[in-house]
């Protein structure tokens, strides 16, 4: 932990009402001020404790602290260096420990993740069995979401028209195997607006799981990885469609020590920076736009996927009541902390069932998977899509 960005925090209370778990409970300890006074004590000398690791693992990292801060403390700085403390110091109860070395064991290997898409469908049935073992074994079969069936990306996907812009893209892992629909509709977008879209064979995660939650040896050994595909791919701007995924590789210049070699972009980020070319089809419908947290917050993306929507005739764009207030999914913080993220989850269901929408945008993939699983707590029924996938539909005239 730095000292010096712990000294930055005067204490002022801006980050407060911003803050996902102050707001549902009301104490200090569990706000970024409070944090950042326990980090302080952890420099001085005083051992992590268990309660003190009870509050740092119940901070989802959302970083709306970071956008309220006057002063610019880089918040997302010391809870990722106390994340690593945490991991490092702190003796996690046997159960625990198994779970998640199950989930760091299986979520950043695509591999491995196919081998769960055959059980999918039962995997709802099966959540009150498995929360009855372990909590977070019953939040992770209730977040599963339905799967389509795979679909095989070529390496290289042509510019439709004149070509303007070669890319690079990012599968990931959730994205690639549980949303494969919508790095095809990336693939298809980018295409349509005159982009060489190249998609490197052997992609697996580019580290985000594992750099927030202090798994730091991993995330390093899976950024080194993602580094070498793309620089062998020759590209100079890779496009990621998943918040959190974006978020990290923007950071790999800290995380590694040395900058990638190239730029990377959010999907709307890049598209709005090209400028559109191809023709949009009308979509009627009526659509909330979800600010995902590491896009919002952490990238300071907010304009532009708006920018994109607005761009579709006859499409209406609403906006979701609190949409700073993080969803409660925030990497694996909905299967280590299912109860706090359940609460946010129902408090986002509440919040967009009140626009009236018939479709819910997100930019990230465990955004959908807690929104949707929220949704169906509330009995509500609303259909959900990338930005991606709308603006595709758009682009090529059919339904959504």
């Amino acid at each position: 932990m730095d000292p010096e960005l712990i000294n930055d925090c005067v204490h002022c209370g801006f980050c407060l009402p911003t803050c996902p778990t102050y707001v549902l409970w009301g104490e200090e300890m569990d706000s970024p001020r409070g944090r950042i006074h326990l980090m302080g004590q952890h420099v001085g000398g005083t051992p992590v404790t268990p309660e003190m690791a009870g509050h740092f693992d119940a901070c989802l990292g959302c970083m709306a602290c970071v956008t309220a801060c006057p002063s610019g403390v880089r918040y997302d700085r010391l809870i990722e260096q106390t994340r690593e403390v945490v991991e490092r110091e702190h003796e996690r109860d046997p159960r625990e420990r198994a779970v998640r070395g199950l989930v760091f064991g299986l979520f950043p290997y695509p591999r491995r993740l196919r081998l769960l898409r055959p059980g999918m469908r039962l995997a709802e049935r099966m959540a009150p069995f498995l929360e009855r073992v372990h909590p977070s074994l019953g939040a992770m079969a209730g977040l599963a979401p339905p799967v389509p069936r795979r679909q095989r990306l070529p390496r290289v996907v042509r510019a439709r028209g004149a070509r303007r812009a070669v890319v690079g893209m990012l599968t990931g892992c959730v994205q690639g195997e549980f949303f494969p629909q919508v790095n095809a509709a990336t693939a298809r977008v980018l295409a349509l607006e005159g982009c060489d879209v190249v998609i490197p064979a052997g992609q697996g995660c580019c580290g985000a799981l594992s750099v927030h939650a202090g798994r730091a040896d991993q995330a390093r050994r899976l950024a080194r990885r993602t580094v070498r595909t793309f620089r062998k791919a020759g590209v100079d701007t890779v496009v990621v469609n998943a918040a959190g995924c974006g978020s990290s590789m923007k950071e790999y210049g800290d995380l590694l020590g040395e900058e990638p070699g190239f730029r990377v972009l959010d999907l709307s980020e890049f598209l709005a920076e090209l400028g559109p070319v191809a023709e949009r089809h009308p979509l009627p419908r009526t659509v909330a736009y979800h600010d995902a947290c590491h896009l919002a917050h952490a990238q300071g993306v907010r304009a532009q996927p708006r920018e994109l929507l607005r761009g579709i005739p006859g499409l209406e764009l609403r906006e979701v009541p609190d949409s700073a207030i993080c969803c409660g999914s925030a990497g694996t913080y909905n299967i280590f902390q299912p109860e706090a993220a359940r609460d946010l989850g129902d408090r986002k269901a509440e919040s967009v069932g009140s626009t009236g929408a018939e479709l819910l945008v997100s930019a990230n993939p465990g955004c959908t998977m807690q929104i949707v699983a929220a949704m169906r707590r509330a009995g509500g029924d609303i259909k959900v899509a990338h930005t991606a996938e709308v603006l595709d539909a758009s682009l090529r005239g059919v339904s959504l």
